[in-house]
């Protein structure tokens, strides 16, 4: 796998342009939102003839002159190696596969051929333990206080102790990727969408029924767009430009509900009374085809609470389960 890390401040317009780009080189693409990608370039390998840190090398020679974006980007056999790789000083970082699997075995780390060791373990038991994919800043502390520095040391250690430290669940995750084990695949998806709506007040109020009436009318309009795009919003934004160049804004997670009645409630919260209003701009972000999940993947506690009692309720029923009926003696 690849992993391509943009520079910080890379606009949305640069980084689908870089999606589009490496898709030129794989089609197996998964785009991280804000400024990330995750390639699969096992089947890539065969079909161009090429290493793995030879097509890291185009994309990222590609990026800069075509679209002047900068990019580092990480191989390695797992997606938390390749994220771990893309964050070292050289813009390239490809470190081997040890199993040596057809399409694999041209991973190789760059610092050196690793001298008859382990590419991954050359790679993995020296890094700081705060360099691990997924570990946050007090687990590394909790870690370190511990006397566990590095990821060898991590990898190294007994489960059951890291689970005493940061807790079972967490501990068994980290050990696994301080050991080179990371068990998600690449889902091949395209960055989701936005779409924007902005009404003006040229000569800006204060008068919360015309700021209302212009929100309104926003939403609808994006409403509108989105139902014809057949497409649902996984953020709300709302943003009211003041009277002297300042700005309020509201977002919302998961904005399922009607856009105008939850635009309409984060508007009421703001209790704009006596400021004056310049304009509104409405913007859904994270579009997803309707009736398919956001981004995120997570589904509601009780939305999982209620399709299981819709499963179970015939089988809960009074009298849907009793004693079988004892067979009656045939007449003599």
């Amino acid at each position: 796998m690849l992993h391509i890390r943009c520079r910080p401040g890379t606009t949305e317009a640069d980084h689908r342009a870089l999606l589009t780009l490496i898709h030129r080189v794989s089609p197996a693409v998964q785009a991280l939102p804000p400024s990330a990608a995750l390639v699969e370039v096992a089947g890539a390998l065969r079909y161009w003839g090429a290493s793995a840190y030879d097509l890291a090398e185009r994309i990222r020679t590609r990026a800069a002159a075509d679209l002047g974006v900068e990019v580092r980007i990480g191989g390695g056999p797992t997606w938390a190696i390749a994220a771990m790789a893309s964050k070292c000083p050289p813009p390239v970082t490809v470190v081997s596969d040890p199993s040596g699997r057809s399409g694999l075995s041209d991973f190789s780390d760059l610092a050196g051929r690793s001298g008859g060791r382990d590419g991954v373990r050359a790679f993995l038991d020296p890094l700081p333990v705060g360099m691990l994919h997924g570990i946050g800043p007090a687990q590394a502390a909790q870690l370190e206080a511990y006397g566990l520095r590095t990821v060898g040391l991590l990898a190294a250690a007994p489960e059951a102790a890291v689970g005493r430290i940061v807790g079972d669940r967490a501990g068994r995750l980290l050990r696994e990727r301080a050991r080179g084990v990371d068990a998600r695949a690449v889902t091949p998806s395209e960055l989701p969408g936005t779409a924007a709506e902005r009404r003006v007040l040229t000569a800006g109020t204060s008068d919360r029924r015309v700021v209302r009436a212009a929100l309104l009318e926003a939403a609808a309009t994006l409403d509108d767009r989105l139902r014809r795009r057949r497409r649902t919003p996984g953020v709300l934004a709302l943003e009211v430009a003041l009277d002297g160049g300042s700005t309020l804004t509201r977002t919302r997670q998961d904005a399922t509900d009607d856009p105008r009645a939850c635009l309409t409630r984060m508007f009421e919260a703001l209790d704009l009374r006596r400021t004056r209003v310049r304009g509104v701009t409405v913007t859904a972000d994270r579009l997803t085809p309707v009736g398919v999940a956001a981004a995120t993947g997570r589904i509601s506690l009780l939305h999982q609470v209620r399709e299981h009692r819709r499963r179970t309720a015939p089988a809960m029923a009074p009298g849907a389960v009793r004693p079988p009926t004892p067979a009656l003696p045939k007449a003599g």
